[in-house]
């Protein structure tokens, strides 16, 4: 392969012009980006502040660390014990505390079917066990709710907060557990009848939950909303772990601002060297993706490379929308396959300086890798040159003005091009020996990228805009049935299986409403939380 300085070849951005999005050619319309370059100099605390929440962070955990192990030697409530597991995980420090979580849910499986009479009969109680235990991947039979339901279907009259427990467990069903299918109905119909009468904040939080049922929302922005909520519960709540949520959150957001920063002067590095003004300048939108995928403090190096490896993704996808004929997509991908910098004397002088600097630092990415002695490295020139070869067919489809007859061939070509098996794959790369070959190879539906979809499922069912939403709702749902049902299987590392439920919980946050990441005003509020507004 030859090599070149990419600054050599590639002309001035000013130099390099491009052309009319005219004559075969589309444009893709894009709201502005919510911050530029405002994490160049943005920190939410400094060095020394920094240093002092660490260090009262490292008190707290060990004195909630001391709550927990009381909590689960000591007390004969189970439902105390499932709450402090819940709270945790909800509030964002579960990880902080693996071990003895793991190693209380392995004793709660055990002895799930020998629990008899007392208040863990009750409804609310059972739905948390099954929640917590089917969330860790433990298998556990639906049965449990039948002795709930009567003989015309309707579940056993419970409160609001028993209400919420179920409909969120029954949303980690599998296809064909008719009674969790029946409770998600039930529950919701009552919810819905009795939401005008609770009190505001009990009323928001069933608004929430029919919106997004918990195992489906992103981890970071629940935990920033969980805190707001536990603050407010000053009779039942634990001050010790109130605080070390707070510290917990802020210097995680540090440490992102941090990472921010340095994907900011790369990417303004990129842009020096070439002619970017077709792409959307999304690096903040990006990212925010990747802490739903792997958001604790080990895995920052994970964050970098999986952004910037699907900004240089994102700018293909551009490129294609906006600038590429079929014509030039052929000889573009056919290049990326070949990976010689030589081919870059066939394109014009746009297509040169993003051909060039694509590879140049898709070719840092995999050198990177090797350096950590990641035996998986060069899989990512696997990954990049298949997503390039779903763009292309995707500009093929469009220069033929062809639109699938059926939903399912729609779906062959645009969940890959969706990009949520790659990023879940460089995900599983980037986690070093955890993934196996094996275990990088194997795949499950994450997602459907359903936006691009309607038009299909109109045409297929006769259906309006309204009817082919919720067709396709029905498709997403389903797509989680067998995401839940690959975490039971026991045939993969847990550290591996959340990874494509978190990419999944990102793709559902993303693209629930509309395109966030081309319309990101929607994201506004949630990038704010999660980057500048500390706790």
């Amino acid at each position: 392969m030859g090599t070149c300085d990419p600054a050599a070849v590639a002309p001035a951005p000013e130099e390099a012009e491009l052309p009319a999005a005219a004559g075969g050619r589309s444009t893709r319309d894009g709201a502005p980006a919510l911050q530029g370059d405002f994490f160049l100099s943005h920190q939410p605390c400094t060095p020394s502040q920094l240093l002092c929440m660490k260090e009262r962070a490292r008190l707290k955990e060990e004195e909630v660390r001391q709550i927990v192990r009381d909590t689960f030697a000591s007390s004969s409530d189970m439902d105390l014990k499932l709450e402090l597991v819940d709270t945790l995980q909800r509030i964002g420090v579960a990880y902080r505390y693996g071990e003895e979580i793991d190693e209380l849910l392995r004793a709660v499986h055990r002895d799930a079917q020998h629990q008899e009479g007392g208040r863990d009969d009750e409804l609310y109680v059972t739905s948390l066990r099954f929640y917590l235990l089917r969330e860790h991947g433990y298998s556990v039979s639906s049965d449990v709710f039948i002795k709930f339901r009567d003989d015309q279907g309707n579940f056993a009259s419970a409160g609001v907060n028993g209400l919420l427990m179920l409909y969120d467990a029954a949303h980690l069903r599998t296809r064909g557990e008719e009674v969790l299918d029946s409770a998600v109905i039930f529950t919701k119909i009552r919810l819905q009848s009795v939401m005008d009468s609770l009190e505001p904040e009990l009323a928001k939080e069933v608004r929430c939950t029919l919106d997004t049922p918990r195992c489906r929302r992103v981890q970071r922005v629940e935990a920033r909303r969980y805190i707001s909520m536990y603050e407010q519960k000053a009779a039942a709540r634990s001050d010790a772990i109130l605080e070390l949520a707070k510290l917990d959150y802020n210097i995680l957001q540090a440490l992102y601002c941090e990472e921010l920063r340095s994907l900011t002067i790369w990417w303004k590095d990129l842009r020096s060297r070439a002619d970017l003004r077709f792409a959307l300048e999304r690096v903040v939108e990006m990212y925010f993706w990747m802490p739903g995928v792997v958001y604790e403090p080990p895995y920052s190096y994970s964050r970098i490379l999986l952004t910037k490896f699907f900004k240089l993704v994102s700018l293909i996808d551009d490129f294609c929308d906006s600038y590429s004929t079929t014509e030039e997509s052929e000889k573009f991908t056919m290049a990326i396959e070949r990976r010689d910098e030589e081919d870059a004397e066939l394109f014009p002088a746009y297509m040169k300086a993003l051909y060039i600097n694509v590879l140049h630092d898709i070719n840092d990415i995999i050198q990177e890798l090797k350096l950590q002695k990641n035996s998986h490295a060069e899989l990512v020139k696997e990954l990049f040159i298949d997503i390039t070869q779903c763009y292309h067919a995707e500009v093929k489809w469009r220069d033929e003005g062809y639109i699938p007859a059926k939903v399912e061939e729609h779906l062959q070509l645009s969940a890959p091009s969706s990009a949520c098996m790659h990023i879940t794959n460089l995900a599983f790369i980037s986690l070093g020996d955890v993934a196996t070959r094996e275990g990088i190879d194997w795949r499950e539906p994450a997602s459907e990228h359903v936006v691009s979809t309607v038009q299909t499922c109109m045409k297929e069912y006769g259906f309006t805009v309204e009817q082919a939403k919720g067709k396709l709702g029905a498709l997403i749902d389903e797509a989680w049935m067998d995401i839940v049902e690959g975490c039971l299987d026991g045939g993969h590392p847990m550290a591996l299986l959340e990874k494509v439920v978190n990419l999944a919980r990102g793709m559902d946050h993303m693209y629930k409403r509309d395109d966030a990441y081309t319309f990101p005003l929607g994201l506004k509020d949630a990038i704010a939380s999660a980057f500048v507004d500390s706790l």
